[in-house]
Parts: structure tokens; sequence; C-alpha cells
């Protein structure tokens, strides 16, 4: 392979007038946004986010995550032998860079806007019914997000290969490629951080519904691009390709197959990206549950620097690649690459560890170069074995190359999310505990919102019209949290008769459900008052209803965070009487979750003082 790495160099590595321009760099590099950036970001979020914030398996999650990459078997060939047999007046790849990468931004949106609420509820009223019904979503959402990305990225891939013939300039074309990747990568890894922040989430939310926003911010950017990339770019070998003869589909899979320089090249980008999305995957948790003990801020925070890190090194590697691989050659480079990365994985020993969290950033420095060298230099290499097959052919079928190139890279991530999501169900992470937590804080951070909110309350008109919306509002969510309340009663009354005695929980229900008919019935007296005109005009009687409709909008959220942590007390009783090898754990975390329940059940005057009313 040396001797024709070296033949090519020195037949086509003397073209000056190859150069690529600047303004066409900029542009096909900018294209790395959506197969660096957003690829690894859907399905790197989806399995975490899936797990922690909606509670469903992570074995489950991993699994779905491989079926889109075996659609992909036959969808990526298809559409690069499309890419190839394409004629149309705007070329053979453009068309699809327009379309793809408006499908990408609008499927990207949809994957978050998963169907929840009462409506969604009375569909699906179990809890297993409702997961099951949220993991087929997000399998379909992500078939239609991944395929709209194949769509993209493959002809955007194949188009790279024809925009110069020269074998340094395409090295040079892929890493801006990388480049603007990365630097769009940067802040991928803040994605989760920022769905974390209540100005997207909301005071009750979770992460999910944080990045239902963050992903429109996203679409907004990604739809004037596509349109850019289909104006801007030009296919500089259209006209001497457009009058090549159509060939059928098998006869190019063939050919892609007999290559056995093309063979070894992707098998082993296949191991690589394996066991790269591996690591990535397991990385996501290990911040956030070893390091930070289970912290979610802290672990974001810590998640988004390293990726911060990750994304720099990524744009810095790219210059000693470009000078690096013209003077040793690619198969030299690509050894180098894969010393960094050997090297960055072996750092962890000693790199991972809680009392140094932020040593976490040498095995990313290392990884990270390790990784764009070898990644940048895989598709350059594409590049070259295509220009060979032409010589031996006659044939151009950069589309049909660079589908199964893909399609590689994609099934070890697709595999590695399988086999992560195996070794987390192994470890018996306990995702139904996460979202029990989550739900609580969830519950009493809308608690402290209100109460900020309205510290300062008044008892003007002005007040008084806030006032009589927010009553308005704090009847409607008693009135919802009481048809919840006695569905829930329903069922487990359905199930004490089964087992021939009343359970506990059904019990709680009665005790929550009461309390909320008492509220609701106080509240629709104050709504009464409020709407009237009589008696508001006197100042201390204003106040009295106010300070009773604030109360009473409080206490609706306080019985909803009692019903949390009762939820939570409940699993963790159950947990501890089943899990024998961990026992130990769930009793001390039974222990605590105890002492934040008796909080909560005595918190009310406390709540009602802190407002200062």
């Amino acid at each position: 392979m040396n001797m024709k790495e070296n033949q090519v160099a020195a037949d086509r590595g003397k073209k000056p007038q190859e150069r690529i321009r600047f303004s066409q760099l900029a542009a096909y590099g900018a294209g790395g946004i959506i197969p660096i950036a957003l690829f690894n970001a859907a399905g790197i979020l989806v399995g975490l986010l899936g797990n922690i914030s909606l509670g469903l398996s992570a074995f489950w999650l991993g699994a779905i995550l491989i079926v889109p990459r075996l659609w992909d078997a036959l969808s990526d060939p298809l559409i690069g032998h499309l890419s190839d047999n394409t004629r149309t007046r705007w070329g053979r790849r453009r068309p699809y860079l327009l379309l793809g990468g408006i499908a990408v931004a609008i499927s990207f949106v949809a994957i978050w806007w998963i169907p929840k609420g009462d409506l969604v509820h009375r569909w699906f009223p179990s809890d297993s019914g409702y997961q099951t019904f949220q993991l087929l979503y997000i399998l379909f959402s992500l078939l239609i997000f991944f395929t709209s990305v194949n769509i993209f990225e493959i002809p955007h891939g194949a188009l790279g290969m024809e925009l110069t013939t020269n074998y340094h300039e395409l090295t040079r074309l892929f890493s801006a490629k990388s480049f603007v990747g990365n630097l769009f990568a940067m802040s991928t890894p803040w994605l989760f951080a920022l769905a974390n922040m209540e100005q997207f989430r909301g005071p009750g939310g979770n992460e999910v519904d944080g990045m239902r926003y963050v992903s429109l911010m996203i679409a907004a950017l990604l739809i004037p691009l596509s349109v850019w990339w289909f104006l801007k770019l030009r296919e500089p070998s259209f006209v001497r390709v457009s009058a090549q003869e159509r060939t059928p589909f098998w006869h190019d899979m063939k050919r892609t197959a007999n290559n056995r320089n093309f063979i070894m090249l992707t098998l082993g980008i296949f191991t690589l990206a394996m066991g790269f999305n591996f690591v990535s995957l397991l990385g996501s948790y290990i911040p956030i549950f070893y390091i930070f003990g289970g912290d979610k801020v802290a672990g974001a925070t810590l998640l988004g620097i390293n990726g911060t890190v990750w994304a720099i090194t990524g744009l810095l590697a790219v210059f000693p690649l470009n000078w690096i691989s013209p003077r040793l050659g690619k198969r030299n480079t690509l050894a180098i690459a894969i010393l960094l990365m050997v090297s960055a994985q072996a750092s962890k020993i000693v790199c991972y560890n809680p009392a140094h969290p932020y040593l976490i950033i040498i095995p990313t420095i290392l990884l990270s170069a390790g990784m764009l060298f070898f990644f940048t230099l895989g598709s350059s290499m594409v590049g070259d074995i295509c220009d060979e097959d032409e010589l031996q052919t006659g044939h151009r079928s950069e589309g049909s190359f660079y589908s199964v190139f893909w399609w590689f890279i994609k099934m070890g991530t697709a595999l590695a999310s399988f086999v992560a999501g195996a070794l987390i169900v192994f470890t018996l992470f306990d995702e139904s505990q996460v979202t029990k937590v989550d739900a609580m804080q969830g519950r009493i951070g809308e608690m402290r919102s209100d109460i900020a909110y309205w510290k300062g309350a008044g008892s003007d008109g002005a007040w008084i019209e806030k006032w009589k919306k927010q009553a308005a509002e704090a009847l409607e969510d008693s009135r919802k949290f009481k048809i919840y309340l006695e569905n829930e009663s329903a069922k487990e009354l359905a199930t004490s008769k089964e087992e021939g005695a009343a359970t506990q929980k059904r019990q709680a229900l009665l005790n929550y459900l009461a309390s909320v008919k008492a509220v609701i019935a106080a509240l629709e007296d104050v709504q009464i008052q409020l709407e009237g005109s009589a008696g508001l005009s006197n100042a201390a009687l204003a106040k009295a209803l106010v300070d009773k409709a604030m109360s009473l909008s409080l206490q609706v959220k306080l019985e909803k965070a009692k019903m949390a942590s009762f939820e939570l007390i409940a699993h963790l009783h159950a947990k501890a009487v089943g899990a024998k090898a961990v026992r130990g754990h769930y009793l001390d975390l039974l222990e605590k979750g105890t002492r934040i329940k008796g909080l909560l059940d005595f918190q009310w005057k406390h709540i009602f003082l802190e407002t200062g009313r």
C-alpha cells in the first residue's frame, strides 16, 4: 500500500491548479455539523436522557439504536447508488444536500417532542404501556432522523471526493470538515447543560422537556445552512460524469466488495468506531454518577467542559495533521493516531478520580487528537481508493464507496450503544430511582419558584389581577391532580382485591385525595371572592384573600411533592427487599429518603412563613 500511496502522491500531488478555493473549503467544511456534531449528539443524548430523564431501560434504548443501523444496511447503499446515478440541472449531489439538511433539522426537533399529557396517558394507562409507547416513538423518530442524515451525508462525502483529485488537498478538504464539525461539537456537550436550565425545561420539567426548545434553536441554524450549501457548492466533475453510463445497483456493490484496500480500511474504521463510542456512551454516566455521586447539574457542567476541551483539541489537531501527513504519509500518520487513542484509554485508569474530577481532561485531549487524525484520514483514503478504482474501471462511484464506509462507522456506533446499555443493566443502574428523584426535585423546584415570585406580592389592583389568574390555574391544576389520584386509587383497589388486602399505597393515595379535595373547595371559594367586586376595595380583606390564595396554590404543589416522595420511598423499599446483593445500599437511601419525606410532611408551615406573608 505504501508503493501505491507514493505513486498516487507523485502523480497527483503536484497540481497547484487544483488547490481548493477558500470559499468552497468553508462551505464544504460547514457540512461537518450534521455527521460530526448532530449525529453523535442524537445517539448519545437519546440514550442518556431516555434512561435518566424518562426512566426507560438502558438495555432497550441500546437495542433500538441498532435498528436504524440495520435499516441503514439497505438505505445507505441505495442512497449512494441514487446519488451516483442522479442527473439534474443542479448536479448529482447538491439536491440531496438541500433536502437532507432540511429533513435533519425537522426530524431532530421531532425526536424530543414525545407526546405526553392526560390524553396520551388515557391511551396508555399503565407505566409499562406508556414506556413502550415512548420507546416506539423514539425508535420511529430516530429512523427518520438517521435516514435524513444519510440523505445529506452520503452525497456530501461523495462530493468531497469530487472537489479535488490532488492527493494532499483531499486531506485538507476533509480536515476542514472535521474542523467545522468539531467547532460545532464544542457546543454539543452543552446541550445537556442547556436542557437542564430552568429557562428551557421549566420549574417542574426535566432534561427532555428542555431539549424540546434547545432543538428548535438548532433547527433554526440548520435550515438556512442547507440553502447555503445548495447554492454555494459546485460539482467540478459533473460535466464529465453526466455522460457516464448509469450502472445497476448490484454492480456497484460488487465493485466495492472486491476492493481489498477498501475492505481493510473499512474494517479498521468499524473497530475504532465501536470502541470509541462504547467508551463515550459510558463516559456520560461516569461524571454524573461516579465522580459527582449523582449530581446531574455538576456532572452536566463537567461534561460540558470536557466536551469543549474535546472540540478545541479537535480544532487544533487539524493543523498538525495537515503538517504531518504530507511528510510522513497517510499510513504512518494513521499509526500515530492509533498510538494516541491507546494512550488515552490507558490514562483513564488514573484520570477517572472523584478526588480530582478535572483529570478526565487528559485522556480527552489524547483521544480527541487521535480520533480526529484517524477519521479524517479514513475519509481522505476512501477518496484515494475511488481514484484508484477509476484508473482500473474508468467509472466513478464515490457515492457507493462512501455509503458502505459510512454504514460501517454507524454500525460500530450502534453495537457500542447496545453493549453499553447491556452493561449498564448488568451493573444494576436504577433508572427508576433517578426519575423518581427528579420528579420530587421538580415538585420542590416548582414551590421554590412560586415562593420567589410571589414573595413580594402586594394587594393593589395589578396584583389582584395576577392572583385571579394564579388562583384559576391552581384550581385547574388541583382538579387534574384529583383525577390522577382517583385513577391511581382505582388501580390500587383492583390490585388489593386480587391480593386480598388493602395496600399502603392506596391508603396514601386516599389521604392525598382528601387533602386535594379540601384545597379545591377552598380555592373555589377564594376564586368567587376574587372575581367579585365587593370587599376588594378594603386593603386588609384583599391582602387576606391574596394570602389565602397563595397558600392554597402552594399546598397543591406540596401535595404533589409529598406524593413523589412517597413513590420514591416505596420504590426504595421494594428494592431493599428484592435486591439482596445491594440491600445495604438501598437501606441507606431509604433512610435518607424517609428523612426527606418527613421534612415534606411538616413543610407547610415553613413554606408559609418563608413567604413572609
